[in-house]
């Protein structure tokens, strides 16, 4: 497995741009979770990865919209700083609910 985040930028001067940003967010929610309003962190193995671009390409026009993923290095708790307030749920940890 592997820690990707995915960020991304759609036009929402339309309402086709406002279904792209949907789709856009649900997409990356079936791969992880979201850490801010356009940046979700997945958990995802290699053909998952793939997958992952393939259906957010698929979404995104590219002469109006960006997207940017990047492949986190491990271990995280050395590369990756959070500042504030942090909705990520670990889920490697349990879970009480």
């Amino acid at each position: 497995m592997m820690t990707v985040l995915v960020t991304y930028d759609v036009s929402t001067e339309d309402a086709a741009g406002r279904r792209r940003l949907r789709r856009m967010a649900q997409q990356c929610k079936n791969f992880g979770q979201r850490v801010q309003k356009s940046v979700f962190e997945c958990e995802v193995d290699e053909m998952q990865f793939e997958g992952l671009i393939r259906a957010l390409v698929k979404i995104i026009h590219k002469e109006e919209d960006s997207l940017r993923i990047y492949r986190l290095t491990e271990p995280l708790e050395k590369n990756v700083r959070v500042f504030g307030w942090d909705k990520k749920v670990d889920f490697s940890q349990p879970l009480l609910v």
